[in-house]
């Protein structure tokens, strides 16, 4: 019996783990399960003319564009009250279980995750491995529109998430910068004092999230760790969400923020 008890034990640890471990993301399989249910909606975060080609059976589509002000510079989150707008009219609402995917590059569906992040949204997932994963599946496609019913809700803006330039500079000897473009644009110019990791660093070759012990090890070689307060940035931030995910929700750090307008900002002042 104590055995049976150890190894109880030890396999309930395992799934714990497991579980944990994928937090706010959520496989293909599962997606084709959520589905079955009306408080699902699966949101595409490719552009619409990519949207218009084919996409899973049932989505809507959410282009990163559509979230950003017009202008310069570049990548400015709307409003709140202007995104609540945007998502109520695609049936997008806090109460529902909000399923996100790309193309595969983890953009898109990265910065809709934290856009839902920081207006108050709990139950936000990417689907691990992107349409690569749901064709695998075998998941229903179409190239057709979806319907669905408008709602409206009031924002409950995280503002422990956001950050702006004001905050970035008030932090720029305390916070850990994490600079998520590539090598070459970092090299070009950066924010004082930023360290250097690209975002495609934190996904598998199949356009999946790495395993724990891997993000793990990636950031800590980085010099990222919990004891400090991580700012990302790119040049719009767009980059950035997919970052976000893995060190929050993955990983666990409990102070990640995001510098919405980022190094595009920057640069100008």
């Amino acid at each position: 019996m104590k055995t049976q008890r150890i190894l109880f034990s030890l396999v309930f640890m395992l799934i714990f783990s497991q579980a944990s471990m994928a937090q706010d993301l959520i496989s293909a399989a599962d997606t084709k399960k959520a589905l079955k249910s009306s408080n699902t909606i699966v949101v595409s975060a490719r552009g619409a003319s990519d949207y218009a080609k084919v996409h899973i059976r049932g989505a809507v589509n959410v282009p990163m564009g559509t979230l950003e002000k017009d202008g310069e510079p570049k990548g400015i989150l709307k409003g709140s009250s202007e995104l609540a707008t945007l998502l109520g009219g695609k049936g997008i609402s806090p109460d529902k279980k909000i399923i996100i995917y790309d193309s595969g590059s983890g953009i898109g569906s990265g910065r809709l995750y934290w856009v839902l992040k920081y207006l108050g949204f709990s139950d936000v997932n990417i689907m691990d491995g992107h349409m690569r994963a749901w064709r695998s599946a075998r998941g229903p496609v179409t190239n057709g529109g979806t319907k669905v019913q408008a709602t409206s809700f009031t924002p409950k803006v995280n503002k422990a998430i956001f950050a702006d330039m004001g905050y970035v500079k008030s932090k720029l000897s305390s916070a850990a910068l994490l600079d998520v473009r590539s090598d070459k644009e970092f090299n070009e110019g950066h924010i004082n004092g930023a360290r250097n990791l690209e975002y495609k660093n934190v996904l598998t070759d199949s356009d999946k999230l790495k395993s724990k012990e891997e993000l793990a090890k990636l950031f800590k070689g980085a010099g990222i760790t919990k004891d400090k307060e991580v700012i990302l940035y790119c040049a719009t931030s767009a980059r950035a969400g997919i970052v976000f995910l893995a060190l929050n929700s993955v990983l666990g750090y409990s102070n990640v923020t995001v510098y919405d307008g980022a190094y595009n900002e920057w640069k100008l002042n």
